[in-house]
């Protein structure tokens, strides 16, 4: 069984301020080893359940995370960034059986965790098809593309409620809880142990994973914190301006729509 983990850090246990997500920063040390934890928590579970090859995403800021001394002997590891439209996913194809994912946080707009973005700080919302979507949602539409169905996802509360509704069956741990500019989160050691166990019983579980609905025709708005940011993006071949601060792309072809995206 060939795994694919694409692992993030907002909402990995704890987390609750940007300096603990910065590579640069002091704090980032402290969390980058929580990162990790929760990442080898999935592998374990993996492995638990027949899985003979692992390949994780680093799918965070600089994709520079992930301590790679404690990676286990039978993952490979996808570093920084390729430029590739698949981004936080790149490096899957029809090969894999399942798409897991870590360290998730909710979308932008919403107040499910302090530190909630969707793919950058420049934008405040992006709509796919009418829905305020997330980055998960671009990822698990990524993922059926291929016809790899997303089984799993630890993060935020908020992001594991959208992950629910958008992909029938997954199973989720909910790490922490978004209240104003604080967190209520669960200690790390048990975030762990959920993860492990929450891996292996999704993986085992087959009957209920199913691929998210693909619809035929993907409309994207993105709505971006500058007007600025709009006006630059509006040159892109097939892109509209939707208002002074957004813009849309729509195409039948999903790839198209993250390649616009990127």
């Amino acid at each position: 069984m060939k795994i694919f983990i694409s692992a993030d850090i907002e909402g990995t246990s704890g987390i609750q301020s940007w300096d603990e997500a910065e590579r640069t920063h002091a704090d980032h040390r402290e969390f980058r080893e929580l990162m990790t934890g929760e990442v080898l928590a999935a592998c374990e579970g993996a492995r638990a359940a027949g899985a003979t090859e692992i390949m994780i995403k680093d799918a965070h800021d600089s994709g520079r995370n992930l301590i790679l001394e404690r990676m286990p002997p039978f993952a490979r590891i996808v570093r920084g960034w390729s430029g590739h439209p698949d981004a936080m996913m790149f490096g899957i194809d029809e090969s894999f059986d399942a798409a897991l994912y870590t360290g998730y946080h909710s979308k932008a707009g919403v107040e499910d965790n302090p530190l909630a973005h969707t793919s950058t700080l420049r934008i405040s919302r992006l709509i796919l098809n009418g829905e305020t979507a997330s980055e998960f949602t671009l990822n698990a539409l990524c993922a059926a593309r291929y016809g790899v169905r997303s089984v799993f996802l630890s993060g935020d509360e908020g992001i594991c409620a959208d992950a629910r509704a958008l992909v029938p069956g997954i199973a989720t741990v909910e790490t922490l809880k978004g209240i104003g500019a604080a967190t209520i989160s669960l200690a790390p050691a048990s975030a762990r142990g959920a993860i492990c166990e929450g891996v292996e019983r999704a993986l085992r579980d087959r009957a209920r994973q199913a691929l998210p609905s693909m619809p035929e025709r993907v409309e994207i708005i993105i709505e971006f914190s500058n007007p600025v940011d709009a006006y630059r993006a509006s040159w892109y071949p097939g892109v509209r301006r939707h208002g002074p601060r957004a813009v849309a792309f729509a195409s039948n072809d999903y790839f198209e729509v993250l390649r616009a995206f990127r």
